[in-house]
């Protein structure tokens, strides 16, 4: 392996689970998020309606999707679903290898804002998938892990089997804990033997590295 190929494992001034966790979580279930949607989110999302609309199926959400390799992946594995890969970078998407599979969408849009709009037109998820998402290791970077940032509701609102992936196990647990305060309780295990569904999950297990996932079912309820 070239040394391009290999990644260092995460590392953190936060030697377990942050102490203001539990603080930042019952914060945020306590108290309405709002911010305004971003003009080339709410461009996407017309995308996603007009889709939709045009053909109807429920949906799985692959958020922070990078490449898109997973979505088309997720697509095969959900056939009768539609899949909607979310990246922020229009770089990321742009690498994207063309799949077989028509049944899946990549939306250029802020992952947050399409999880908003979706809740305000009255969609549910059957599936929402987070692979690696960016760890923000810094103790001072809570709020920008899915768990501690404010649009976390709205997560919750969405349902669905979801499943978060990462190669920082404090994450993986932080998530776990940030689901059992909202009630709900889910599986923490290492992931071994399968094959890489994304193309960071493939540099990760190269480099050496355990990699991690929550998985936990959320009803529309909760």
């Amino acid at each position: 392996m070239s040394q391009s190929d290999y990644s260092r494992p995460v590392t953190s001034n936060q030697p377990g689970l942050h102490p203001r966790l539990a603080e930042t979580v019952t914060r945020h279930m306590q108290h309405a998020f709002r911010r305004p949607v971003a003009p080339h989110s709410r461009q996407a999302y017309q995308t996603l309606t007009e889709r939709l609309s045009r053909q109807p199926m429920p949906l799985v959400l692959d958020s922070f999707c990078g490449t898109g390799q997973s979505t088309a992946e997720l697509a095969r594995r959900h056939p009768e679903h539609l899949v909607v890969g979310i990246d922020q970078s229009a770089h990321r998407l742009e690498k994207h290898e063309s799949s077989d599979a028509c049944n899946y969408l990549l939306l250029r849009a802020e992952a947050e804002d399409i999880w908003q709009l979706l809740l305000a037109d009255g969609h549910s998820a059957g599936y929402h998938y987070l692979f690696y998402p960016n760890p923000w290791p810094k103790a001072k970077h809570l709020q920008r892990r899915i768990h501690g940032h404010a649009s976390f509701p709205w997560l919750l609102r969405l349902g669905g089997i979801i499943e978060l992936r990462s190669n920082w196990q404090v994450y993986v647990e932080e998530f776990g804990t940030a689901m059992h305060m909202a009630g709900l309780r889910g599986c923490i295990d290492r992931i071994s033997g399968d094959p890489a569904i994304t193309l960071f999950e493939k540099k990760y297990r190269d480099s050496g590295h355990a990699l991690w996932r929550c998985l936990l079912t959320v009803t529309k309820s909760s």
